[in-house]
């Protein structure tokens, strides 16, 4: 399938996942309110660390062994057994762990039904195996077969929760999402690779070392990133829980977008560095940087400006918290895009497992030094903040990393263009937020934004991707 294919279905797939979001979380949060969203995202929080360790490492591995092999049906069968194989055993021994911390953790005890109820998302995350359908650039399957599990879900929450003591019904259907794309991509793997049973002496061999530095790199990250969650519930209660988890998911939301572009990149990009073709890479990480403009700057001024209105459309009363949190976060959009296209598009490509390990390792020292001095004493102002200086860390880091192995740099002169181009939009949103409707306001600054950022990327900038996808608007309307 062409790289252009692969970018449409994996756009659909983030812009139809996050707007299942938007359509559920604002409905949920006025429904359960802010202390019962804290316990179910804390609750969720906890399994989700517990995943990390079950998927240690392998997600990465996987996409870029199951790139490798695809030509080879043997190889890929072999590959797709000995990772999955992997997999399994991770997580059965996370599983007894994870009901040891349980029954011993007392900061858990209040917890216990839900994240007992969470062992199965654990179980049936492993059947997901996004990896192989990722490593096989079959985005087509996993954009429509989300997009259906995804709408049982949204009906499923709209029918079964009603009011606030439905928060244990929710975390359920929230289980009961993993569950379904575990089945049903187990069910549809038979039909692309066939399982053999392989020496675990073996696979431990060959993946032990890629593994220790993936799995612990992922594990790093959730020191400043996942952690922050579990972490802020340790030490702080549900309510603050739920305002960091409410600004943060809005952020994540947001970024998302240009997530699912980056992950496209990551298996292109790949094969281009096995043929030596870094001229082509060149091309294609300058492509990623003026993207990456062209969305990030245009939504961090809307976002900064209206965070009151976006925060109150999202949650509603009661979040109003959550306001400073979102401001504080929207910046990391261009970090994280910036640190998103380092990282995956160029130094797991060019399979620089160490330098990556030692991305996290900064990350996770910053994380861990970050959460233990300002957490218990900021609460949810705190965990941003952490989670703002991690990031800025590991992107230092990378930048580095990149530049010495590439010679690859960031074109100051590029985003200086940017900067200037959009900076009368700060002044115009500003203006705008004067108007006493401030939902009306909202709505109008939208507008406005996109006809901005229209004249900016396609007279000012000149931003080439953005142009040629106007141009061939401009074509087929003109045929027809």
């Amino acid at each position: 399938m062409g790289l252009k294919k692969n970018i449409a279905y994996s756009s659909i797939l983030t812009t139809s996942l996050y707007f299942f979001q938007f359509i559920t979380y604002p409905y949920v949060s006025r429904v359960l309110g802010v202390t019962n969203i804290g316990i179910c995202n804390f609750a969720q929080s906890v399994v989700l660390f517990a995943s990390l360790f079950s998927t240690f490492g392998i997600t990465t591995l996987g996409i870029r062994e199951i790139a490798a092999a695809k030509g080879d049906r043997d190889r890929l069968d072999k590959t797709f057994s000995g990772i999955f194989q992997l997999n399994l055993l991770f997580t059965l021994g996370v599983i007894v762990l994870y009901v040891i911390a349980i029954e011993t953790l007392p900061q858990l005890t209040p917890y216990r039904k839900l994240l007992y109820i969470g062992i199965f998302q654990i179980l049936f995350n492993t059947l997901t195996m996004e990896w192989l359908f990722k490593g096989l650039e079959d985005f087509k399957y996993i954009t429509m077969r989300t997009i259906v599990v995804r709408i049982a879900y949204v009906v499923s929450v709209f029918v079964f929760i009603r009011d606030k003591e439905d928060y244990g019904l929710y975390f359920i259907i929230t289980v009961g999402l993993y569950a379904l794309n575990g089945l049903v991509n187990s069910a549809y793997s038979h039909k692309l690779v066939h399982y053999s049973w392989q020496s675990i002496r073996v696979v431990l061999k060959k993946y032990s070392s890629p593994i220790l530095f993936l799995g612990s790199q992922t594990l790093l990250q959730t020191l400043y990133t996942s952690f922050n969650v579990v972490y802020l519930g340790f030490v702080s209660n549900d309510d603050q829980v739920g305002y960091y988890t409410t600004a943060t998911k809005v952020q994540n939301i947001i970024l998302g977008l240009y997530t699912s572009f980056t992950l496209v990149m990551m298996p292109r990009i790949s094969a281009m560095l096995a043929a030596n073709d870094m001229a082509d890479v060149k091309i294609m990480i300058r492509k990623s940087f003026s993207i990456l403009y062209a969305f990030a700057f245009p939504t961090i001024i809307l976002s900064e400006v209206f965070a009151p209105e976006i925060i109150s459309i999202i949650s509603g009363r009661g979040y109003e918290p959550a306001i400073p949190l979102l401001r504080i976060a929207m910046p990391l959009i261009l970090v994280i895009g910036l640190e998103q296209i380092l990282i995956v598009q160029l130094l797991m490509p060019l399979r620089a497992d160490k330098k990556v390990f030692t991305n996290s390792l900064i990350g996770g020292i910053v994380g861990l030094v970050f959460n233990l001095l300002l957490v218990g004493r900021l609460q949810s102002l705190g965990s941003v903040l952490v989670w703002t200086f991690s990031e800025i860390a590991v992107f230092s880091s990378a930048y580095y990393f990149v530049w010495k192995l590439t010679g690859i740099t960031i074109p100051l002169r590029e985003v200086t263009r940017y900067i200037v181009s959009f900076l009368p939009l700060v002044a115009i949103c500003c203006l705008i937020s004067l108007i006493e409707s401030r939902f009306y306001a909202f709505l109008l600054a939208i507008i406005i934004t996109g006809v901005y950022t229209h004249l900016v990327l396609f007279r000012i900038v000149r931003n080439e991707i953005y142009v040629a996808f106007i141009s061939r608007v401009k074509s087929k309307l003109s045929t027809k």
